[in-house]
């Protein structure tokens, strides 16, 4: 039998801010635990971060026409918060502020690190690919990279470490203070295009819908970062759906309710590509108040791939990557995935397993 819901057609609230998430942490309100009542109704609350990115999809468009909030039932709140970053919502994660969250490889990474293993447990993939290195139209070449300025979303994250590493490859020094041969400057990705328009950096490595806002300012592809991932036919992931492992451990049926809303609305995006970049234009719209253009989405939805399979294998490469940068110590990932929920949704629909390797 199908899980409830699995395959239903998929029918904002602003960021965050610091403060906010601050008190939700110290209020000793960590989400607790689901309760069934005697209706057999499970009750609980599930605080959920997530991207104002197109690499978000799923989560723009399951938060904003109510598959997620439909499939936790009645009697889950869900309170979702938005944030501009993987540093920023890894910190809300390690703070208890939220319960799972949509974020990049590299941010888990980094928490699961940071906290001995402890803390959180990846449960399900999102999305892969869409992330290029876009520049101004006169740089044609890798090598005229040496003394430009180029931007990253944020420092470590998975953008971040991508461009480091192609540098690094290059035969580019870079550091972290913004010296060496090619000056890399994280920020948010809300002015990023501002700062690329302005001339404040002659490019950046970032994700879709950026990538391709940047084209349609006069910037030209350099590097689709695609053509990085040859042990992996292209593939890379972008975006994982992550759960704190004492959230999940108290909440099992909630967590299984928002991975199965979560493959939910990737069939419906993959089903009717159309319809689904409209929803998330439009979650778009109410999250920054402002709609991207409609050939800016069109072209950044050709990059991504939506679906469960967290691609593993290129996760622990760019941890690895991100290890040879200086950027983390030999990090130690056994038991950052916890895919038995997933695969057993899949199990029951009758769809392939996902690996964890």
């Amino acid at each position: 039998m199908k899980p409830r819901g699995l395959w239903r057609r998929f029918v904002p609230l602003v960021a965050a801010s610091a403060l906010a998430l601050t008190v939700a942490a110290c209020s000793g309100d960590d989400g607790g635990s689901e309760s069934v009542a005697a209706s057999g109704e499970v009750t609980g609350t599930l605080r959920l971060g997530y991207f104002p990115n197109l690499t978000h999809a799923p989560a723009l468009v399951g938060v904003e026409q109510g598959t997620f909030a439909k499939e936790l039932g009645s009697g889950v709140k869900l309170a979702p918060s938005t944030f501009n970053s993987g540093t920023q919502e890894a910190e809300a994660i390690l703070s208890g502020a939220i319960d799972a969250g949509f974020i990049g490889p590299n941010p888990a990474v980094n928490t699961f690190i940071k906290s001995k293993g402890e803390a959180i447990r990846i449960v399900s993939g999102v999305t892969s690919g869409g992330a290029a290195l876009v520049v101004k139209p006169e740089i044609t070449s890798v090598d005229q990279l040496r003394g430009k300025t180029l931007a990253t979303p944020s420092l470590g994250n998975t953008q971040d470490v991508a461009l480091r590493y192609f540098l690094k490859k290059k035969g580019f020094e870079t550091d972290t203070k913004g010296g060496g041969d090619v000056s890399i400057r994280p920020q948010d990705n809300s002015i990023t295009v501002d700062a690329f328009k302005s001339g404040a950096i002659d490019g950046a490595w970032v994700p879709e819908p950026t990538a391709s806002r940047l084209v349609s300012e006069g910037g030209h592809v350099l590097v689709d970062e695609a053509d990085e991932w040859p042990e992996t036919d292209g593939k890379f992931v972008t975006t994982v759906l992550l759960v704190r492992t004492d959230y999940l451990k108290k909440n099992p049926e909630i967590v299984e309710r928002l991975i199965t809303a979560n493959i939910d609305v990737i069939k419906q995006l993959n089903d009717d590509p159309a319809a689904g970049q409209a929803a998330a234009n439009e979650a778009l719209k109410k999250l920054t108040g402002k709609p991207l253009a409609d050939d800016v989405v069109t072209a950044a939805w050709k990059g991504l791939t939506f679906g469960p399979d967290p691609v593993a294998k290129s996760l622990f490469t760019s941890a690895a990557h991100q290890a040879e940068l200086g950027l983390i110590k030999d990090p130690q990932l056994d038991g950052i995935f916890d895919l038995s929920i997933v695969n057993k949704i899949l199990a029951d629909a009758g769809e392939p397993a996902v690996a964890d390797k």
